[in-house]
């Protein structure tokens, strides 16, 4: 089994794998590409976004500046927007469905380290993915933690750190994040 294989099955792996370390290497000239094309050229981000992200759907947005691990292990649905400075660390899987708006400097995380000391001074981690429902809105400063699944039609609180799942037609807010009311 492959490093990126451990990853995906959410087994300790070892991200300095040289296939990864290459894979990386590829997003960043795409990120460096991506992030000096002008905000005005359109088709040109919106073909570039393609190229980085693994599944773009219709009507997607994506401001920048950006910054993604790989790239290729996020998907997004139809009438996506992310807005300025978002951190998409897609180690593992993410996951986003249709008509999702995430505002400025979200992070959306799917690596840990490991827990025990001698394994993170070999600098292992596991992945969990994360998954974003159809029509949420996640608001400014956001954090969503490895292994987060938040539901369709749910809210996040600007400055939030998500640590669990959020089921659907959900106002949630704080640190750690809770549901305050149910929306709808």
């Amino acid at each position: 089994m492959t490093e990126k294989e451990k990853s995906y099955a959410e087994m300790l792996y070892q991200p300095g794998d040289p296939e990864l370390v290459a894979d990386r290497e590829v997003t960043v000239k795409k990120l460096t590409a991506y992030n000096s094309l002008n905000p005005l050229d359109r088709e040109g981000r919106d073909k570039a976004i393609r190229d980085l992200l693994g599944s773009v759907g219709k009507n997607c947005v994506v401001e920048q500046p950006l910054f993604c691990t790989y790239g290729y292990n996020t998907t997004v649905g139809d009438n996506f927007f992310l807005n300025v400075n978002c951190k998409l660390m897609d180690s593992g899987k993410i996951t986003i469905g249709n008509n999702v708006f995430i505002a400025p400097n979200v992070c959306l995380v799917t690596e840990e380290h490991a827990m025990d000391v001698e394994q993170r001074l070999q600098g292992l981690e596991y992945t969990h993915p994360v998954t974003i429902g159809d029509n949420v809105w996640i608001c400014t400063g956001a954090i969503v933690l490895p292994g987060v699944t938040i539901g369709e039609n749910s809210v996040i609180g600007a400055g939030s750190v998500v640590t669990k799942d959020i089921p659907p037609n959900s106002l949630a807010v704080g640190n750690p994040c809770k549901v305050i009311r149910k929306l709808g």
